[in-house]
């Protein structure tokens, strides 16, 4: 289960999008996931605050933004910027990608997003270790760096993951209301088999 759209009348970076087989190609690289997702966090950014944020160089964050408006999935923020410094914004609130939707023809490309989604989702984590020394003692209370192992099916697995969205779209729909000193916060579900657990289909590889 994932969250609805919103209505198309809703302002750029309110909506949710169902990624189809060339924006699945556009992200299947973690390091331009990380910049999608920090333009979703932060909002408008230019080519050099972002590679100052993801410690990489001006021309490198310049080419995946690129890529990201090429798939339409950023556009230029409006009114903001020069001839020599462009702003970027997100046009949606989050990607929405369902394997169990996929056709077969997709499936390599779904495929290849999940291992970036992976790979960008252990980087943030890291960026996030690196400042629970430093955290407010209110948050570093409130946030949890929590693992479980279980014993279920498949079935299991898609069942608990509709009802944590469940959740999770609770607590989204009261953003607009959100409290003084509220800020974003990153809430990562992550639910795999053990690996060398899974008898894999090494030829679908």
């Amino acid at each position: 289960m994932t969250p609805s759209p919103a209505p198309p009348d809703q302002p750029a970076g309110t909506q949710d999008i169902r990624l189809d087989t060339a924006r699945l190609r556009v992200l299947a690289h973690p390091l331009r996931l990380n910049v999608l997702a920090l333009l979703r966090q932060r909002g408008p950014s230019t080519a050099t605050r972002i590679a100052a944020e993801l410690g990489i160089n001006p021309g490198s964050a310049s080419y995946h933004l690129r890529r990201l408006a090429a798939g339409g999935l950023i556009v230029e923020t409006p009114g903001r910027g020069t001839g020599r410094e462009r702003w970027w914004e997100s046009v949606h609130r989050q990607s929405i990608h369902d394997p169990a939707d996929e056709p077969e023809h997709e499936r390599a490309a779904g495929r290849a997003y999940a291992h970036a989604v992976a790979l960008a989702a252990v980087e943030r984590l890291r960026k996030a270790a690196d400042e629970v020394p430093l955290l407010p003692a209110e948050w570093y209370e409130a946030s949890v760096y929590s693992d479980f192992t279980m014993r279920l099916a498949p079935q299991d697995v898609e069942r608990m993951r509709a009802e944590i969205f469940e959740v999770i779209s609770r607590y989204r729909q009261g953003e607009a209301g959100a409290p003084q000193g509220a800020v974003p916060v990153s809430l990562q579900v992550q639910a795999f088999p053990v690996p060398g657990t899974v008898d894999l289909d090494v030829g679908d590889a």
